[in-house]
């Protein structure tokens, strides 16, 4: 899989010169199989037409921050949690000092502004306007906020100057995301993802699960598949949609997510189990539904296989990654995890009254491995998956020297 596919770009267009450069990056990124959505200033359209970015990108373009057009008010917010990646090229003068004064007075940046994804921006500019030191002290605060800065180019600009301030060409542009990609890219690597709950049968109306709805582990697998990796899900009872280029196995009982991960992990690299699989399960199932008493009544229920543990202690080890939600000291008790079960890593999160992930688009998660912990911080779970891939692809290569499949 290419390091761009499925990706959401959103590319934003300001109003300079350099605009008709743009459907070249929006095909190609598109030809790479990104899903790209274009977000374009007013002064924008005097350069290149929204009909040919509809055209380039076959998806609609957006330009009114309100607009009666819309099919809702917050489109702005609902762009900037749709977006993988922002990119504004070209970016103006004008637009890296409004982004770096943190303004939102239309559409693109005010997406910029509400979206936790990264951003990137090409400026393209006459020299003077490059060299002179309110932008040179703009670059510099978007480059400490962590906005990547691509360019610009040295050569003659439309104004018949020569001088730094031409905007980077498309393709170079699309080979720096796909290195970006690349560098902690799992591309040629197979990587299995469990999640949501299990369901343990009591009788045929009644079982045991838990508040699991699998959106973190969704969004772990389709982080896996934008890094590059092939990825196997394996998913409890949801209500979610897989990534589209997933291969999904849907399973009900702890039991039937054992047996397909045993299925699949001959083939596989990496096994990250994010899904809240039921300890035990009822010894007996009761044919018909049990009726009420007044009386107190007794349940023998029976251990399930740890999956997690299963995995790591086969002859020739995946990379192994587990999570523990913990309510109490969740650092030191996902470490005893880690040790207990010999997996690689584990994420630890705190689940308490006040804060609890199940169910919730946002998390808080903590990176453990024998000697260390990463906060990866809270946010968006969609956000969070994307760092922790970064960071699981960074150990794995830094385990295996060779890859190996």
């Amino acid at each position: 899989m290419q390091p761009l596919s499925e990706k959401h770009v959103l590319v934003g267009i300001t109003g300079g010169i350099a605009a008709y450069k743009t459907p070249d990056l929006v095909r190609g990124l598109v030809e790479d199989d990104s899903i790209v959505k274009v977000v374009m200033t007013s002064s924008a359209s005097n350069f290149i037409s929204p009909l040919t970015m509809q055209a380039v990108s076959g998806e609609p373009v957006f330009q009114e921050l309100l607009s009666s057009e819309s099919e809702t008010i917050m489109s702005h917010i609902e762009l900037a949690r749709w977006a993988d990646q922002i990119i504004v090229a070209p970016a103006t003068a004008n637009f890296v000092a409004k982004l770096a004064a943190g303004l939102a007075d239309d559409l693109l940046s005010t997406i910029c502004l509400a979206s936790e994804a990264p951003i990137a921006i090409a400026p393209a500019m006459n020299r003077v306007m490059w060299e002179n030191s309110a932008t040179r002290k703009n670059i510099s605060t978007l480059e400490a906020r962590g906005i990547t800065v691509i360019g610009p180019d040295h050569g003659k600009q439309a104004c018949g100057e020569v001088g730094m301030g031409r905007m980077i060409e498309p393709t170079s542009l699309i080979n720096f995301f796909k290195k970006e990609s690349d560098s902690a890219s799992l591309s040629k690597l197979t990587t299995v993802v469990t999640a949501g709950p299990t369901w343990e049968a009591l009788d045929p109306v009644r079982g045991f699960t838990n508040s699991s709805s699998g959106k973190m582990g969704y969004a772990i697998a389709k982080a896996a598949l934008l890094a590059g990796s092939k990825v196997i899900l394996i998913s409890g009872p949801t209500t979610l949609s897989p990534p589209s280029k997933a291969t999904t196995y849907y399973v009900t009982t702890a039991e039937e997510m054992l047996d397909q991960v045993k299925k699949v992990i001959n083939d596989a690299d990496i096994f990250i189990g994010v899904a809240a699989v039921s300890d035990y399960r009822p010894k007996i199932f009761q044919e018909e539904k049990i009726k009420r008493k007044t009386d107190s009544i007794k349940l023998e229920l029976v251990p399930n296989t740890d999956i997690l543990e299963f995995v790591a202690s086969q002859p020739i080890p995946l990379f192994t990654v587990g999570f523990a939600a913990e309510t109490t000291n969740p650092t030191a008790n996902a470490r005893k995890k880690l040790i207990k079960k010999n997996i690689d890593l584990i994420v630890a999160n705190h689940v308490s009254k006040t804060n609890s992930p199940f169910g919730s688009d946002y998390n808080a998660i903590t990176v453990v491995d024998r000697h260390s912990e990463v906060d990866l911080g809270a946010g968006l779970k969609s956000l969070l998956a994307k760092r922790l891939i970064k960071k699981i692809a960074s150990k794995f290569h830094e385990k295996y020297t060779t890859t190996h499949s």
